[in-house]
């Protein structure tokens, strides 16, 4: 027996309902514990100056996620991707990238040429992005399935040299004359290459493990 067309509806307005309920609580928890830590962080910061030149994308990366939330409705899976990178950024903002403590562990003790966090936390905003990014594309752009894993590794490539372009800027602005050396470079004068690399990579293999996990449920 067919069930009368109202009754689906609202079926599936109390399910709509719901899930925007389980969201709103999941935003919340996210956002409180990225705000504990940003909080926490803020404390006496290694370098002031640095904190704040961080921050500055960070906040209105932040505010633009507020007021856009509504219309974007992304899945728990990208606001989850998108607090873990928030909090990598904010505890490396405390330390500032160059003289983040476990990155100098890792350095003497593997006997690394670098405090390779920098890096770690490039390719993380590839990793960590990439979905999200594919989940607008495919919602918003109507482009197919196949271009929408080849895509984000392109607009994070391109995000990565505008962030570079950015901060050559403001570095020429707020410290000339001392160039890689303030913005962390640690001495590689392929610095910004090397971090644009890094999120690429991150965000190529973010699409190959959902390209195998969309095969997989395919094929299952």
């Amino acid at each position: 027996m067919r069930q009368p067309k109202t009754v689906l509806l609202s079926r599936t307005r109390r399910h709509t309902l719901w899930v925007l309920s389980e969201q709103k609580t999941l935003l919340v928890w996210l956002g409180a514990i990225c705000g504990f830590v940003w909080i926490a962080a803020a404390i006496h910061p290694l370098d002031h100056q640095a904190w704040i030149l961080e921050n500055v994308l960070l906040i209105i990366f932040v505010v633009a996620l507020a007021l856009t939330y509504r219309r974007l409705q992304l899945s728990k899976a990208s606001y989850l991707l998108l607090a873990a990178f928030v909090l990598l950024h904010i505890i490396g903002a405390h330390y500032t990238y160059a003289r983040m403590p476990v990155g100098l562990w890792a350095r003497d003790y593997f006997g690394l040429s670098r405090n390779q966090y920098d890096r770690f936390a490039h390719g993380a905003f590839g990793f960590l992005l990439a979905y999200p990014i594919r989940e607008l594309l495919l919602r918003f752009s109507g482009i197919n399935r196949a271009w929408s894993f080849w895509l984000p590794p392109a607009v994070i490539l391109a995000v990565s040299g505008l962030f570079e372009i950015i901060e050559s800027i403001v570095a020429g602005i707020v410290a000339p004359g001392q160039g890689v050396r303030w913005l962390g470079g640690q001495g590689d004068e392929w610095d910004a290459h090397n971090d644009m690399l890094s999120a690429m990579v991150g965000s190529l293999l973010m699409m190959g493990i959902v390209a195998l996990r969309e095969r997989k449920n395919i094929g299952g």
